[in-house]
């Protein structure tokens, strides 16, 4: 069956400018983190990209180790693109990244320009690309010097293979110094991409500050918690929910029944604003104006549905955020 696009898909969704650059991205994007693997079902994950472009989202994220196996994302999304997005290339903003653990040796990780060049060249490979739109160096590397790592991302950039460059994971004082090096180099960073979520938020803690203060973006992964803030664990823990998996993020041992308290409270919230509770968490990282992007993940095509209706309502009451910080704070069994 040919695919072809919703024509109004870009009259609802939202887009916000990335820093001061000239790129725009839509306020709601899809990673494909889980769920896009070789061990997935692909009609699934080809239908949940192509409904994300019919609702607006042109932005897909992904990492040259997501899968699993390895590597298997970006084939999928390459065979998604081949059947059905190819003539839509120059509406999709398409990012990957390189900086886990990919393949055995020396080379297979971190920041050194060896990795990261090589890890691009098998990315693009996969996903039968000549460029991809933004490239990142997905963690800092501390035994190979943040010069070499930030050259090698200004030559991936003037040799075509990336239209833009971005961080992930880094602290504010290593994207400071990550700004630095690339401005001096004339590749502008265009972008962090850390994680971000009413229930983590490092970033606020100085992250912010640096990139707001030096027109750089943000796109947050996790704003919903690996599931925490959605109505997944409002009942108990499912025995197919990531908590019951071997998820680095979210263990079984991280939903407390202070922690379930806390959801509750902050549903009933969202059920008062008329909001789901993902669709509440979602709105809730949006609403300063701080942050780029919300990166969601999705196992089927409802929950993008439900998550970009999120956009309906981005304003909240001064007694709204104020009641959050009062639900966040609030400790023990008080």
């Amino acid at each position: 069956m040919v695919y072809n696009a919703n024509e109004d898909r870009y009259q609802s969704m939202k887009y916000n400018r990335v820093g001061r650059s000239g790129l725009k991205l839509p306020a709601i994007s899809l990673g494909l983190w889980h769920n896009f693997g070789g061990v997935n079902q692909f009609e699934n994950g080809r239908n949940m990209v192509t409904r994300a472009f019919d609702l607006g989202i042109t932005h897909f994220d992904l990492a040259n180790n997501y899968g699993p196996p390895p590597g298997s994302a970006e084939e999928v999304f390459g065979e998604i693109l081949k059947k059905d997005l190819l003539a839509y290339r120059d509406e999709l903003i398409i990012s990957t990244k390189a900086g886990y653990n990919m393949w055995p040796g020396p080379y297979g990780e971190w920041g050194s320009r060896k990795y990261l060049i090589s890890s691009l060249d098998q990315s693009l490979k996969r996903m039968d690309l000549d460029y991809v739109d933004i490239f990142y160096s997905h963690r800092f590397d501390p035994e190979t010097p943040l010069e070499e790592t930030m050259m090698t991302l200004d030559h991936i950039v003037r040799s075509g293979k990336a239209l833009y460059v971005g961080i992930s994971n880094y602290t504010a004082e290593e994207t400071a110094e990550a700004i630095s090096i690339l401005g001096s180099l004339g590749t502008p960073l265009l972008i962090h991409q850390p994680s971000y979520s009413m229930l983590n938020r490092w970033i606020e803690n100085g992250l912010q500050d640096v990139l707001e203060d030096n027109g750089v973006g943000s796109i947050a992964f996790c704003p919903l918690a690996q599931g925490l803030l959605t109505n997944k664990y409002l009942h108990g823990i499912p025995e197919d929910s990531r908590a019951k998996s071997a998820s680095v993020f979210l263990g079984e041992e991280n939903i407390t029944p202070e922690m379930l308290r806390k959801v509750h409270a902050l549903n009933q919230l969202a059920a008062a604003r008329g909001q789901s509770l993902a669709q509440f968490a979602l709105a809730w990282v949006l609403r300063s104006g701080k942050v780029t992007s919300a990166l969601i993940g999705a196992s089927r095509v409802s929950q993008i549905e439900e998550n970009v209706q999120a956009l309906n309502m981005l304003d909240f009451t001064a007694e709204e955020l104020n009641r959050v910080e009062t639900i966040l704070n609030t400790q023990g069994d008080n």
